[in-house]
């Protein structure tokens, strides 16, 4: 089990340089006093302050809507807590459609700034149809998908012939679980469908894509049995929360890149013990009301960052790009025909930027 990260004990040199900065206006704002350490706590330099804030406004657009997500709930929080604020930076957030591809062409478009992806399988594939992003982060380093079927299915070549439902696409990992196991792609009906995961004990499909943290959870609170059939289990690597920003941003504004990734894994760290809350802040944002499962979210976010937990190798810090990892993605796309080649992946990747704020396994807050 890896080391818990622990975010930087803020000294009272800071507190008192955090005062001075308030006068000069580049302080974030504060928040109340019944919001944990947040703004109020935090202390940049003014060279940083107005660093940051040059750098403009950061569009980040959630993975998906504003579910509770490693890599969307963190970011969620860190704007309600003040954490962006507290770096002198300037985060609008926009709910996604779960449309990973879409989203990476808006940051490779500098339309939006940042967003998170499905996984480094969904970076490639992008980076493979042209789309120029670069990682700055990976959340967690094992695949958040997985194939749900009946209890009837014990053999994944028995699909052949019947209807699987996917999301827009079967997710790399899955299509590369099938092959292994011989089963042809092409006896498959493969039909997009919805988030509802009824469909499958309801018999309109006999497979379902969906997420470790989602439908499953879902399924069995129904008390629908199902079977999951993992990619991990079968040696096919994956990773999920893989976060991607427009790379002349980055270029330009490292520093304010940093921060950002800086804010979001400080309240990753709150969130881990104060998960209702933060499910709260989504659920505001997602308007409130019924329609919003406060309950199932907390249920994925405290999933996911268990996966994240028990997939991050020891004393490595949370975001860390694993180029090993994704070398190993690689051949699974390239084996799969997913990929024709395999890219240099220094091209695209960033790992500077989780190292620059980390002192060994813990987080450096503030900024310096």
């Amino acid at each position: 089990m890896p080391t818990r990260r622990t975010s930087r004990l803020i000294t009272a040199a800071s507190l008192v340089a955090a005062a001075a900065l308030a006068l000069t206006g580049c302080s974030g704002s504060t928040t109340s006093s019944s919001t944990p350490a947040a703004s109020s706590a935090s202390a940049i330099s003014a060279d940083r302050c107005a660093t940051n804030k040059a750098a403009g406004k950061i569009t980040y657009i959630t993975g998906f809507q504003y579910q509770a997500s490693a890599s969307i709930l963190d970011i969620l929080a860190a704007k309600q807590l003040g954490y962006f604020d507290a770096l002198c930076l300037d985060v609008e957030i926009q709910p996604g459609t779960g449309d990973t591809a879409g989203n990476a062409q808006l940051v490779a478009a500098g339309t939006a700034t940042i967003t998170d992806l499905g996984g480094d399988s969904d970076l490639l594939l992008a980076q493979a149809n042209g789309v120029n992003v670069t990682a700055i982060a990976t959340y967690g380093q094992v695949p958040i998908t997985t194939l749900m079927t009946g209890t009837n299915i014990t053999d994944l070549k028995q699909l052949e012939g019947t209807t699987l439902g996917q999301k827009g696409q079967i997710p790399p990992e899955i299509e590369a679980m099938l092959v292994k196991n011989g089963v042809d792609m092409s006896k498959i009906d493969s039909v997009v469908v919805g988030y509802d995961p009824t469909i499958l004990p309801r018999g309109q499909v006999q497979s379902l894509t969906g997420y470790k943290s989602n439908e499953p959870l879902t399924l069995k609170a129904a008390g629908d049995a199902i079977t999951e059939w993992n990619p991990e289990d079968y040696d096919i690597p994956g990773t999920f929360g893989t976060v991607v920003a427009n790379p002349a941003f980055v270029t330009s504004n490292t520093t304010t890149t940093e921060d950002f990734l800086r804010a979001a894994f400080h309240a990753y760290d709150y969130c881990e013990t104060n998960a209702q809350e933060c499910v709260g802040y989504a659920a505001a944002l997602a308007g409130g009301g019924a329609s919003y499962d406060v309950d199932h979210n907390v249920q994925v976010w405290q999933t996911e960052t268990g996966l994240v937990k028990d997939s991050l190798p020891a004393g490595t810090p949370l975001g860390s790009l694993n180029t090993d990892l994704m070398a190993k993605e690689i051949s699974f796309l390239i084996d799969s025909t997913q990929l024709t080649s395999a890219p240099d992946v220094t091209a695209f990747t960033d790992p500077s930027l989780v190292s620059a704020i980390y002192n060994g396994a813990d987080l450096i807050w503030p900024a310096p």
